[in-house]
């Protein structure tokens, strides 16, 4: 299958599973990314990045804002805190090896679903 036919497959997946959980797009596409199609772990994350600038951070919040689902002060105090500090991870990512980051990643991943199969 030619690349860009994958793109678009991990993409309408990632769409869909962000649009529905809500949650952010680099649980769906940074292991897509790695699996899928073969990105390193770091080249994984920089896309992610990347493609959730424009798509999920404006469709999908008009639409939970229309129906009355979106708290606008929690939501810009995050969003503020993110911008200032999403860059200081990023820095961060590059002196750690490849093979650390991709596990380090795998087990933030295991922890959140033990936390949601746990409950409160």
């Amino acid at each position: 299958m030619p690349n860009y036919l994958l793109y678009i497959a991990i993409g309408t997946i990632a769409g869909l599973l962000c649009g529905f959980f809500g949650l952010g797009g680099g649980f769906v596409i940074v292991p897509a990314l790695i699996f899928l199609a073969g990105f390193d772990q770091i080249t994984a994350q920089g896309t992610s990045l990347a493609i959730m600038l424009p798509p999920v951070g404006l469709l999908a919040f008009m639409e939970y804002y229309k129906t009355g689902n979106v708290n606008i002060k929690a939501g810009l105090i995050i969003c503020v805190t993110l911008f200032l500090t999403a860059f200081i991870g990023a820095k961060l990512a590059h002196y750690v090896s490849p093979a650390v980051l991709r596990k380090a990643f795998g087990v933030l991943l295991m922890l959140i679903a033990v936390k949601m199969l746990m409950g409160k």
